[in-house]
């Protein structure tokens, strides 16, 4: 165990990744999204696919745990429980995409899928339509799929959730206990296919505080007044990590 410890505090992007877990989760703790989006093209060029989908698992699993209480006063327990259903069947084709990807496909993947969802956040082209149970258990499905493939959970239900008649609040909470519900399903997918790789989870644990403080962080600024503030910095930074992620750049 120490030479793998060693081995995951030794990577050459340890700080880099550290300050975005801790901006990721910042964010997410304000705007109630973007973790994956800023985290994943940062991490992504330092692991290989499984490793750095893995380091966001764990990390997630734990992190968010001090907005957890708030988030299960808040959150629309009818339609959370419709998303994880939907997105624990899907998860299991999304990691098998994932275990296919090269470490540049994946960065390809990660930063391209990340923009194309951006775009379709900053230009408003969101879903417009009744949210009805059957409609709310394909979000779920997309966001297991995408999840599964690309670390990309959110996004999916994001982009319903925003033209929501929910209050700010609810939305947040829904959405971040969902991405933790799907953390759970994807380690356990993960397991089955036998991608557990010891060093990213190690990474992931020692990750954890930078994600509780960014939470916290996050959490303590959050004010439903200031949402379109949270959206604007939230979508500046996903953009620069995106395009960052690119292996253009090396």
């Amino acid at each position: 165990m120490p030479d793998v410890l060693t081995s995951a505090l030794q990577n050459d992007g340890l700080i880099w990744i550290c300050l975005a877990a801790l901006l990721a989760s910042t964010v997410r703790g304000f705007a109630g999204f973007g973790t994956a989006m800023i985290y994943l093209p940062v991490v992504g060029q330092f692991f290989d696919p499984v490793s750095a989908i893995l380091t966001l698992v764990v990390m997630d699993l734990f992190g968010p745990l001090p907005a957890v209480p708030r988030a299960i006063r808040e959150a629309d327990w009818p339609d959370l429980k419709r998303l994880i259903a939907a997105a624990a069947v899907t998860t299991v084709l999304g990691v098998w995409l994932l275990s296919r990807f090269d470490a540049d496909m994946f960065r390809y993947v990660v930063s391209i899928a990340t923009l194309f969802l951006l775009a379709f956040l900053v230009l408003g082209l969101r879903y417009s339509g009744r949210l009805t149970p059957a409609k709310v258990y394909g979000v779920g499905a997309g966001g297991g799929l995408l999840g599964g493939a690309a670390g990309l959970a959110g996004p999916p239900v994001i982009l319903f959730y925003m033209v929501s008649s929910h209050a700010p609040s609810t939305i947040r909470a829904t959405i971040m206990l969902f991405l933790l519900g799907f953390d759970v399903i994807i380690f356990a997918v993960m397991g089955l296919q036998s991608l557990l790789v010891t060093q990213a989870i190690i990474l992931g644990l020692v990750l954890v505080p930078c994600v509780a403080l960014g939470t916290v962080i996050g959490t303590a600024l959050f004010d439903p007044a200031r949402e379109t503030l949270y959206r604007r910095v939230a979508y500046i930074i996903i953009g620069i990590s995106a395009v960052r992620g690119l292996p253009i750049w090396g």
